[in-house]
């Protein structure tokens, strides 16, 4: 496995590794047509945009294996939704055959890097609630509950409630 900063052409894999990912991790947890209604190649456009103008003091990074190809991903940068010092890890996406691989582990420690490099001090990130196998993974690698929490997701047309949870940790 091996961990790199993630460039234009890693486009079309993110969107089949969001999708993916997505699909398997949130079965249960968010609505089923919301689930189908996802497209990687529309994902995957989308994602070529961001790679290809990522503003400073973010960064994305993928992991790939023997072959080359992107399997999981990972985004860093600002906190989105308090303007201050901290940092946010806006995401970790894998491919389900590569969930249990330490996959995940290598992203967060080189996403956490990041942040660190940029100077945050602290992180946040957000989680569902049901989503139990990602809460014990934040959890392992150090990262806590701070109470606070949000319910409300719109995207892809749909709009819809959650109940996903901040963790945070210092850096």
């Amino acid at each position: 496995m091996f961990v790199r900063e993630a460039k234009p052409e890693d486009a079309d894999a993110f969107g089949r590794v969001h999708v993916e990912a997505w699909r398997a991790g949130y079965r249960g947890m968010m609505p089923d047509d919301f689930l189908a209604s996802l497209d990687p190649a529309v994902r995957g456009a989308r994602w070529r945009e961001r790679l290809a103008k990522q503003p400073d003091g973010r960064a994305i990074f993928v992991i790939t294996g023997d072959i080359g190809a992107p399997y999981g991903f990972a985004g860093v940068g600002p906190a989105r939704d308090e303007p201050g010092p901290r940092g946010e890890l806006y995401m970790i996406n894998l491919l389900p055959a590569a969930w249990g691989t330490g996959a995940a582990t290598m992203l967060l420690a080189r996403a956490t890097e990041a942040l660190r490099n940029f100077g945050h001090r602290e992180a946040i990130l957000w989680v569902l609630r049901q989503n139990a196998r990602a809460r014990r993974f934040y959890e392992r690698e150090g990262w806590k509950q701070t109470g606070d929490r949000r319910d409300t997701i719109s995207e892809n047309g749909f709009t819809f409630e959650v109940d996903e949870l901040r963790y945070g940790r210092a850096l």
